[in-house]
């Protein structure tokens, strides 16, 4: 039985990506609106009516945009803990199917097993996700996605939750130097961003990854890049010896950009 992994779309004007076992279909994240996330579907060869569950970090719209379009498709199941719940129902007309769990906790949900955590970032309750499929055995080997993005710091228990992980999808937002220079943001903004509750640079990005004793990381995604203050190149610098170190494969997902399918 089969794990794969796919994101559809990385960066600061939206986020989701497609986990498939032979059976399930799941979004972790659903950033873009319904229209164009239709579209990125069509072209990884799915549809939304074969979408079977959104697993939601939290409510901002670069994660949550495609919920005012979903009325057509009551089906999908939505798994979400309370706050990021009533914060995304609070301004739509229909009414989402809500599966609610408590962060920390762990829920399934068909085939899959989903381990929630809290991460420090402006939000009502954010979190990410562990989400394993398999049960350890030769004919289904266990499995493991850690999805890891919009945080202003890693406390010691995110690092542990991602380091059990085959598939690690963390952020690299920005870089310190281009931030600061930039001239579109007011300095509150920037202050936002590199705050604790704020979003991970290059350089605390590849301190996470430097910092975990033991990982069990086949492939690491370097996500969310901010299109105006990073680049790929930058992020490569800054975390691929790091992981080249590690024996450790790795991609930079450029922003508003997505991957080809990855088996795990």
């Amino acid at each position: 039985m089969a794990l794969r992994f796919r994101i559809l779309g990385s960066g600061s004007s939206g986020n989701a990506a497609l986990l498939q076992s032979d059976d399930t279909r799941v979004l972790v994240d659903a950033g873009f609106s319904a229209r164009k996330l239709g579209e990125l579907l069509a072209e990884a060869g799915e549809s939304w009516e074969r979408i079977d569950a959104i697993f939601l970090t939290h409510e901002h719209s670069d994660h949550a945009a495609a919920f005012a379009g979903l009325a057509r498709h009551a089906h999908i199941q939505v798994f979400a803990n309370r706050p990021t719940a009533e914060a995304v129902q609070k301004n739509l007309k229909h009414r989402i199917t809500w599966q609610l769990f408590e962060t920390g906790g762990t829920f399934r949900f068909r085939d899959f097993e989903v381990r929630s955590f809290a991460v420090p970032h402006d939000a009502q309750d954010p979190v990410g996700f562990l989400i394993a499929h398999g049960h350890d055995d030769l004919l289904s080997p266990r499995r493991s996605v850690a999805w890891l993005t919009d945080l202003g710091h890693a406390p010691a228990s995110v690092r542990e939750h991602i380091r059990e992980a085959d598939v690690l999808v963390v952020e690299a937002n920005h870089c310190p130097v281009m931030l600061q220079a930039d001239t579109k943001r007011p300095w509150s903004t920037k202050q936002r961003i590199s705050g604790r509750h704020g979003h991970l640079s290059n350089t605390a990005a590849q301190e996470l990854l430097a910092s975990i004793v033991s990982p069990r990381w086949r492939h690491v995604f370097l996500t969310h890049l901010s299109r105006d203050c990073n680049s790929p190149a930058a992020v490569a610098a800054a975390c691929g010896p790091t992981l080249a170190a590690m024996s450790c494969g790795f991609s930079v997902v450029a922003p508003g950009g997505g991957t080809p399918l990855f088996e795990i």
